[in-house]
């Protein structure tokens, strides 16, 4: 027997550790139809939020559907090493020690990496145990395990051999604090206040000046160029003429470009190729201007020759205070503007970003692009809501080259070494920085490469040794030393080759023929960019085949009133605080049922608990099943003859069908609340409430109840399990001795068809609902027995009436029935199926003061609803109010018109 309270902690631990265990999460199917899906994985450093709540409960409803269904299904899962985000981590604890990265070195640095990750990281993994994810950890995978190294130099070898890998000097994202490139996307914009600063650029000749204005002084100390609009009358005259710098004295020309805009400021731009990424462009059209870098790695100005000596070795803010000062001594500062100003920081370091000119490595992403973007036009791969195709090819459209290198050393390092060019038959051992480049998988195959192009052995230049350096330098050896690159892959290189790494490419295994492509992608629109679009471009170039067949896209978790969650906020959800006070059921069946296909979800604490009753109800009607001696069902659907039976029946195949038809849409909220209104409504408040006169006659009738229970028993289970793992998994064996576990049963195959006996139930439910709500809307005591006359019932109406009077009896408080006119004075009119019954209530209740309070209520809501109606149509607050304040005013203009509605409906019914 079943305990007498649901304790979900009890349980979950138990059952998680057995299906782990005994090997569940991937039974041995080989025969079965594969389905996979890939879990975006998550950072090592990384714990559970709400979000991965969302995504993973989202892919582990499909994984234990398609795995109850019969398939091979298998949840491919594992950690990203994430660069960035790890290499702060380790730095952060070694400083509390009094160390520093560069002080231990490359090689011992990543020592403490590697510890910290065996000890700390993946902390991420464990907690998704907690959430029940029943993923295929067996496989694990970390993108810097062995054979994801190897994966990443093939692939990065096989694209630089086929020219869309290449090294070029470009502008990027410089992070100061982390010394690194960052892309686009890890870039935060912000609103600041800042200034406009205009300044005046004599012309070299003294015959005048031009007034450029900046947002960055700083930054003047490597222009190259003034432009002005070459449709512009007042500065056309002046093209080609030079300016002289007023801080440098260099003379810069003036270059007429269409980037310079008439109407804005005073029509003149300072062009500072290096620093700025438009700039950059009009350098490319002008290549006559060419280019000064002024700052270094941590954004310090430059001890340069090109530099003034005051400005040497400060801080690009400081600099900017001093040039500033400097200008207006000078009399060359015009005017200063205050300015709200968009500027990048860093998402990570929260350091503002650079503009830098550095030698990186690049992928040809616009030829990359081109496949993956016909892959999703063909049809071969969809999204779910297709409206992110959108997204997808909006980006895909406008690709740029992307900046794969990255400064750091806890990552992929680049198969790539630097070697001395040969010149006029010599090799120029001492040509430092070494541009010869070599791309190799390994150290033999570079030795072959190397060999070939000098001639001579080769070694690899040993890091931090004088010795060695001095005897190559200097004295005469017989071999070529080779530098290796420093620099690491970007993380989201590796994670693009995700889908077919972890199934063991490049070796041809025979998981890679049967898992790739991969069944479906679950996912957040947040990284369509990042992630999605990487891996199709990868699994379309390296695999000649899309990665996944549907994309499926959903939304953000925002709190109740539509916010974005934000620890600064205070707004911020521990989805595992919520595990330990309503149980892993009950947040996961919140996720489901809150996921509307692709749109953001509002979470509000209450549902969790609200599921949480329901997961309480549905344990109390098992052990009430129990004590009535209902037991497992068998696998066959039981004859039933009884009405009531053959409802339920016909009930459990349409939720079972409407189950399967929810999931295959990927329709989370409409399985989840399907089964929800079923199990809730449908078995528990009727079914179990109409079969206990059965149960206590006993015999036949009661025999045949308890079969008809039991197998409906075991089909919700079934039908629940994916959202609820735990608890539909203590039941099905609370039940009685089962041939298997829950985890690998049969999901139903149900067809739902018509029967005379669903009807008169129906009927019966209909009835009893109408009593109900107007014996509530009229404060009808509980206690009060009514008289239910039925002047409109035909002979058919009176028998199904005379036969069904127990349970009207017994469910809504009937004293008898009457087929005459009811009596003159106060009656509750109710309407079933188009048929009119009335409830006398004279002498029951106060019908003056009831029609009163009914009245007042109707008019107090239909005044509020006016009230709101008339701020929605206000243009002013609709435009001025925020959203969410929006949104919450309609909610109340919505309760409010239906609450005078019922109370309107409640009081015609008195006639």
């Amino acid at each position: 027997m079943l305990e007498k309270t649901f304790t979900p902690s009890a349980i979950e631990a138990k059952w998680y550790a057995h299906w782990e265990e005994q090997g569940l999460f991937r039974p041995a199917r080989p025969d079965a139809e594969p389905f996979s899906i890939v879990l975006p994985p998550p950072n090592v450093t990384g714990t559970l939020h709400i979000g991965h709540a969302l995504d993973q409960t989202l892919q582990d409803v499909l994984i234990r559907w398609q795995r109850l269904k019969g398939k091979d299904a298998r949840w491919v899962v594992g950690t990203d090493h994430a660069g960035i985000a790890t290499q702060m981590v380790v730095e952060r604890t070694i400083a509390s020690q009094g160390l520093s990265r560069k002080e231990l070195g490359r090689e011992a640095f990543l020592k403490h990496v590697w510890e910290w990750k065996e000890q700390s990281g993946g902390a991420i993994t464990r907690q998704m145990r907690r959430l029940g994810a029943s993923a295929d950890w067996s496989n694990e995978r970390f993108t810097m395990d062995d054979g994801f190294n190897k994966a990443v130099v093939e692939v990065f070898v096989r694209l630089h051999e086929a020219g869309l890998i290449y090294r070029d000097k470009r502008l990027v994202n410089w992070d100061p604090k982390f010394q690194t490139a960052i892309s686009d996307l890890e870039v935060e914009t912000r609103e600041m206040q800042g200034h406009f600063w205009h300044l005046r650029y004599p012309l070299a000749d003294g015959s005048g000046h031009l007034v450029v204005a900046t947002t960055r002084p700083e930054t003047m100390l490597g222009d190259t160029a003034v432009a002005v609009n070459p449709s512009d009358e007042r500065y056309a005259h002046l093209i080609g003429r030079m300016i002289a710098h007023p801080l440098t004295g260099r003379e810069i020309p003036i270059v007429g470009d269409d980037w310079a805009d008439p109407e804005l400021g005073s029509g003149c731009v300072k062009i500072t190729p290096a620093h700025d990424f438009n700039d950059w462009q009009v350098y490319e059209r002008h290549k006559e201007i060419g280019w000064i870098n002024i700052l270094d790695s941590q954004a310090n100005i430059l001890s340069d020759d090109s530099i003034p000596q005051a400005y040497r070795g400060l801080d690009r803010f400081e600099a900017r205070k001093r040039i500033v000062a400097d200008l207006d001594a000078l009399g060359l500062l015009e005017r200063v503007e205050d300015k709200t100003i968009q500027t990048p920081f860093g998402d990570r370091s929260g350091v503002v970003i650079e503009p830098w000119l550095t030698d990186q490595w690049y992928i040809d992403t616009s030829t990359l692009a081109a496949k993956a973007r016909e892959a999703v036009t063909d049809g071969s791969t969809s999204f779910v809501p297709k409206a992110w195709e959108k997204t997808y090819f909006n980006w895909m459209d406008n690709i740029q080259p992307w900046c794969i290198s990255r400064q750091l050393w806890w990552g992929h390092r680049i198969p790539a070494w630097f070697g001395p060019e040969i010149v006029d038959g010599e090799i120029t051992r001492g040509s430092f920085p070494y541009t010869k480049c070599f791309v190799a998988r390994s150290i033999d195959e570079l030795r072959t490469k190397a060999a070939a192009y000098y001639g001579t052995d080769i070694e690899e230049w040993p890091t931090n040794n004088d010795d060695f350096a001095k005897e190559y330098l200097f004295g005469s050896p017989s071999f070529v030393a080779l530098h290796r690159d420093e620099d690491v892959l970007d993380t989201w290189f590796s994670s693009g080759l995700w889908p077919f790494v972890t199934l063991g490419w490049p070796d041809n295994s025979e998981d890679l023929k049967r898992f790739y492509p991969g069944s479906v992608l679950v996912t957040g629109f947040d990284i369509i960019f990042f992630w999605v679009a990487r891996m199709m471009m990868f699994g379309l170039e390296i695999m000649d085949e899309k990665p996944f067949e549907t994309v499926y896209i959903h939304g953000l978790v925002r709190d109740a009133k539509g916010q974005k969650m934000s620890k600064s906020k205070g707004n911020t959800v521990d989805p595992l605080e919520l595990i330990d006070r309503y149980g892993a059921d009950a947040l996961r069946f919140t996720m489901a049922a809150s996921e509307t296909q692709g749109r953001d979800v509002k979470f509000d604490e209450k549902r969790v608990e609200g599921y949480r009753n329901f997961a309480t109800k549905l344990w109390n009607a098992v052990r009430f099943a129990q004590a009535q001696g209902i037991t497992a069902g068998g696998a066959e659907t039981p004859t039933a003859t009884l009405p009531v039976n053959r409802w339920i029946l016909a009930e459990t195949a349409q939720a079972a069908a409407d189950a399967e038809a929810a999931l295959s849409a990927f329709r989370y909220d409409q399985y989840a609340l399907g089964l929800y209104q079923f199990v809730w409504s449908r078995f528990c408040d009727w079914y179990l409430e109409l079969i206990k006169p059965l149960l206590a006659e006993g015999g036949a009738a009661a025999d045949e109840t308890r079969a008809v229970a039991g197998w409906v028993i075991d089909q919700m289970l079934i039908l629940l399990h994916p959202a609820m793992p735990f608890l539909t998994e203590e039941l099905w064996h609370a039940q009685g001795a089962r041939a298997q576990d829950l985890i690998v049963a049969e999901w139903p195959a149900l067809t739902p068809t018509p029967d005379a006996a669903s009807a008169e139930i129906g009927w019966l439910i209909d009835l009893v609902s109408a009593i109900r709500s107007a014996r509530t809307e009229l404060n009808v005591p509980p206690a009060a027995k009514l008289v239910l006359h039925a002047t409109e019932a035909d002979e058919a109406l009176k028998a199904r009436l005379q036969g069904q009077l127990p349970a009207l009896e017994r469910l809504a408080r009937i004293e008898s029935l009457s087929f005459e006119a009811p009596p003159t004075g106060g009656s509750a009119q109710i309407v079933v199926e188009g048929r009119t019954y009335a409830l006398p209530l004279e002498g029951v209740i106060d019908l003056t003061a009831e029609r009163a309070r009914l009245l007042k209520g109707a008019e107090q809501a239909e005044k509020e609803a006016s009230a709101l109606n008339g701020r929605l149509s206000n243009p002013g607050f609709v435009e001025r109010a925020k959203p969410e304040a929006i949104e919450k005013a309609r909610e109340d203009h919505a309760a409010r018109s239906a609450e005078a509605q019922r109370l309107r409906a409640a009081l015609a019914r008195l006639g």
